[in-house]
């Protein structure tokens, strides 16, 4: 008899950039943490980035603390992404608007 398993429940990582350092985990959860984390998003018109790896990857960094230097490129490259999205340039140190 085939027992069937259940999908595991989503993961969400809320990254803020703000041009000065790495980018840092603000917020992540799993199944309905990372529903809201989700929701939240689309409510303040955030762009989505849907990569389950790298949320399982960023979701082991500590809130409050920079991504590790070996996201670095898997992270700007979400970045690119979101700038292009939002049709806005990468922030700038010193800038007063960050992302």
């Amino acid at each position: 008899m085939d027992k069937q398993r259940a999908a595991p429940p989503g993961t969400a990582v809320a990254l803020r950039y703000d041009g000065s350092g790495a980018p840092r985990v603000v917020a992540k959860g799993k199944g309905e943490i990372a529903d809201h984390i989700v929701e939240m998003a689309r409510e303040h018109h955030i762009p989505l980035r849907h990569d389950g790896e790298l949320a399982e990857l960023l979701s082991a960094v500590e809130l409050g603390r920079e991504i590790p230097e070996a996201l670095y490129v898997a992270v700007a490259q979400v970045l690119v992404f979101v700038f292009a999205l939002s049709g806005r340039t990468p922030p700038r140190p010193g800038d007063s608007d960050p992302v």
